[in-house]
């Protein structure tokens, strides 16, 4: 104990040592702890950087659910606008005025419809009379399947097709009895079926004989479907062979065969599934 305060008792009396004058500790430590406070700075910096950027497309984020809850609002609000003036509309009126409302706001709707489909066929009609006839006539006489050739020439297609797809070189004027009956073997079985539009498909060409049959398959499909009433298994026709027309449509997932009979075919339902 006594060695102790007898060495505290020196340490307290000597005196402290200090740099003498000009010398370069001071300024090596100032230099020191500067640099350490650069460094310090920096990695803050930096720190508060990416706490910055974080902090910026939250913002955004935010300002982004902002707009939308505000368009949902200004929608809700209309909407119970619109709801309170139809009651209000409702309320004046007898069931007898609402019923009459309905109807013509259906039979609206159904002439709106009507229109449209009419529209529709009668785009689908140029485009198989104008496009898809020559190719799915190619097809059927051993050419490319549909697709491949786009450009084709009705009066092309009396020559025929050789065995490796290709288009043979006409030789002067065609066998108009040769080539009728080659339309009457390949589509005249159907045609002979189909009445006044069979009669036109074997007076007509290649390409006019396959647009007959294919707008004859697409009758015959659109028609058992809406006879069907929604079910699939009453959906299907029955069909003499498997032709372009046919492969086409299978292979545009629009129409599928029977599982179980590959002489049945019907419209895919869109509106289930597939393998419904």
């Amino acid at each position: 104990m006594e060695i102790m305060i007898k060495a505290y008792q020196e340490v307290s009396e000597s005196k402290p040592f200090l740099p003498s004058r000009g010398s370069v500790l001071p300024a090596l430590l100032a230099l020191r702890r500067v640099h350490q406070t650069a460094e310090e700075t920096e990695a803050y910096v930096l720190s508060q950087a990416d706490t910055l950027d974080k902090t910026k497309k939250r913002v955004e984020e935010e300002e982004v659910n902002l707009r939308e809850q505000r368009a949902l609002q200004t929608a809700l609000e209309k909407r119970l606008k619109s709801l309170r003036d139809g009651l209000e509309t409702r309320e004046d009126k007898t069931p007898n005025e609402l019923a009459r409302e309905k109807v013509a706001n259906l039979k609206k709707q159904k002439a709106t419809f009507d229109r449209q489909t009419s529209s529709v066929m009668k785009h689908l009609d140029w485009f198989i009379e104008h496009h898809l006839g020559p190719m799915l006539a190619a097809e059927e006489l051993g050419g490319p399947v549909v697709g491949e050739m786009t450009e084709i020439e009705p009066e092309e297609l009396s020559a025929g097709f050789n065995a490796h797809g290709k288009l043979k070189k006409a030789k002067g004027d065609p066998d108009e009895d040769r080539r009728q009956r080659r339309i009457d073997d390949i589509w005249g079985g159907a045609s002979e079926q189909q009445g006044a539009r069979g009669k036109r498909k074997r007076e007509g060409d290649e390409a006019s004989a396959a647009s007959s049959e294919m707008r004859d398959l697409t009758e015959q499909l659109l028609n058992q479907a809406m006879e069907s009433g929604g079910d699939n298994s009453a959906a299907y026709i029955r069909i003499p062979r498997e032709s372009a027309a046919v492969r086409f449509l299978v292979r545009s997932k629009v129409a599928e065969f029977h599982p179980k009979d590959a002489n049945r075919l019907r419209l895919i339902d869109f509106g289930r599934e597939l393998d419904d």
